[in-house]
């Protein structure tokens, strides 16, 4: 499935969205939830937000129970029925919805729902740069960032979607730093079943993040955030970490174009 789709959204008409602020959201990270509806609404994208939404099911897909996920796909696509474009503020359940899910319903009627579903899914950045066409981003925010490059988000238009808003975000340093395309580690499921190893994978990606003293760790996957937000206060050498929504949100809110 092409991760390079024309913008939903027709010249001069409304522009809304059905937002999907996934498991993350929910239990740890509803300030995100908050930043991407705050983003939305200042580029004047009306915001739905369908109460009945639950999970993508990538944990059971990840974990091999394929039928306990496509339960979990098949609530989904009833809870966002219809055809405007759904947003997501993670880059691992976007995988699942576009990717993910076409494999386990591969032998399933419901296959095209699935497909028809992914087409309309867009990650967060993905949707700003390539759907809205936006290509700078206003504001202020004085920082030097680190951009922690998602796994998922390999081979898509959202990294690169992601580092140009915050190159032209006045103020901000993106910086460099050393075995970037590595993972962080954390895997889902991977860090439950092999602890060891991702806890050395992400203390890896920790040292090569301090080595070039960033205030702040930005990504668009707040599962990354989490897993290498922990090791690090674990490590008692805290880090601190936003997702890019609430990047461009605090940008917005320093330039004085957000209350």
């Amino acid at each position: 499935m092409s991760d390079s789709r024309p913008s939903p959204f027709a010249a001069g008409a409304p522009r809304r969205v059905q937002l999907m602020a996934t498991c993350l959201c929910d239990a740890f990270y509803d300030d995100v939830a908050r930043a991407t509806v705050e983003v939305l609404d200042y580029l004047k994208v009306g915001v739905d937000f369908p109460e009945g939404q639950t999970c993508c099911g990538q944990p059971a897909f990840n974990g091999g129970d394929w039928p306990a996920s496509r339960k979990v796909v098949r609530h989904t696509l009833r809870t966002f029925a219809g055809d405007v474009p759904v947003v997501l503020p993670s880059g691992s359940c976007v995988g699942m919805i576009r990717h993910g899910a076409a494999l386990e319903f591969e032998k399933e009627s419901d296959l095209p729902a699935v497909k028809a579903f992914a087409e309309r899914t867009w990650e967060f950045a993905d949707l700003l740069v390539n759907a809205l066409g936006v290509t700078t981003w206003p504001g202020r925010l004085e920082a030097t960032i680190a951009f922690h490059r998602n796994c998922h988000n390999r081979g898509t238009r959202s990294e690169s979607a992601a580092l140009a808003l915050l190159n032209s975000i006045d103020g901000v340093t993106v910086v460099p730093f050393g075995e970037a395309e590595q993972c962080c580690g954390f895997g889902g499921t991977f860090s439950v079943g092999f602890p060891h190893l991702s806890a050395g994978m992400g203390a890896l990606k920790l040292e090569h993040l301090r080595a070039v003293q960033p205030d702040l760790v930005v990504s668009g996957d707040m599962s990354c955030l989490m897993h290498l937000g922990g090791l690090a206060q674990k490590e008692g050498q805290p880090i601190k970490t936003q997702h890019l929504a609430q990047v461009l949100r605090d940008a917005l809110r320093n330039g004085g174009l957000l209350a």
